[in-house]
């Protein structure tokens, strides 16, 4: 299909010309990226903009159950909702399972949602390189929300932050290492931690989890972007989808003062920006495919195994041979 005809489609909410166009932007064929650029170039002339939510979690803290409950509360006010879930790659196959749409039974039947699972393939930060353009084919086709599922948590997944306007952190209760360092990182980025499945008998120590949290965050340094009263923590039940509705007010106050402010197209500048930054960066560690680059560094590498070349001599016959190119 052509991409004058795949951006028709999508600017007509067309389901199967979005899915068609996500492909596109998935493939790492060159001729395939030379269309989607032309493509995501066509589209970015409608100026439709969607809340970008990004969310992290523990696995097994509840994400699907979450967002199919948040997502059903959001269609069901009329919102229009886009769900792009990245599932992890095998190291050793490069397989993926990709179950995220049949985990998400009722929302995939709902006419105002939108899911589509992504394989991670070998990116770090727990979300596939081509998501921030499947953003961008989302609020094209007219979607209020974009929810961007990662991975799990980890130092590296915070670069979701970079692709979403409100970063939520989903957490389980009586994890039994809530104040530890290692989430420091994530937790700084978050803007809300949910604590999920604060029913039956854990919505007890889901309170006691969330006030944890709570104190925590008030020992973090004030950012800029923040109202009084931000980050917060909140305590939510997917499965009994109790406090959804409060979250949500809670997401639309935050973005909204953002917008009032000005932080909200300063931090979009910002992420143009950075994901400018990244593509020189993936361009260049593309160059090292070349044949011919492949070929000398496997010489070269033949070399510094026997001990005929040190490393840092070989890695500058190289550097000198891409900037020949």
């Amino acid at each position: 299909m052509r991409t004058d005809n795949l951006a028709d489609g999508i600017l007509n909410g067309d389901r199967r010309a979005l899915a068609r166009a996500i492909t596109l932007v998935e493939s790492g064929r060159a001729d395939h990226r030379a269309q989607a650029a032309a493509l995501l170039d066509d589209l970015a002339g409608a100026g439709r903009q969607a809340l970008r939510v990004g969310l992290s979690g523990t696995p097994g803290v509840g994400k699907s159950t979450f967002i199919e409950s948040f997502g059903m509360m959001l269609t069901g006010q009329g919102l229009r909702v886009a769900v792009l879930a990245v599932d992890p790659s095998s190291a050793r196959s490069g397989g993926s399972i990709l179950g995220d749409k049949t985990r998400m039974e009722r929302l995939s039947r709902e006419k105002n949602a939108f899911i589509r699972p992504s394989p991670s393939q070998s990116h770090l930060g727990g979300v596939a390189r081509r998501t921030r353009e499947a953003i961008a084919l989302c609020e094209a086709a007219g979607f209020d929300v974009v929810l961007i599922e990662t991975v799990g948590v980890g130092q590296s997944e915070t670069v979701v932050a970079e692709m979403s306007d409100l970063f939520l952190l989903l957490l389980a209760p009586a994890g039994g290492d809530e104040l530890q360092g290692v989430k420091r990182g994530i937790m700084e980025m978050a803007d809300m931690i949910l604590i999920n499945k604060a029913d039956g008998d854990l919505k007890t120590t889901a309170t006691r989890t969330c006030a944890d949290y709570a104190g925590a965050l008030r020992l973090l340094r004030k950012r800029p972007q923040d109202p009084e009263g931000f980050p917060k923590a909140m305590t939510v039940s997917a499965v009994e989808e109790h406090g959804l509705e409060q979250a949500w007010d809670e997401i639309q106050a935050l973005s909204a003062w953002r917008r009032e402010v000005g932080h909200w197209t300063a931090n979009r500048s910002a992420q143009a920006q950075y994901w400018f930054e990244q593509e020189v960066r993936h361009a260049l560690l593309a160059r090292l495919e070349a044949p011919a680059i492949r070929d000398r560094m496997s010489d070269l590498g033949t070399q510094v195994s026997a001990g005929e070349l040190s490393p840092s001599a070989a890695a500058e016959q190289i550097l000198a041979a891409l900037s020949g190119q």
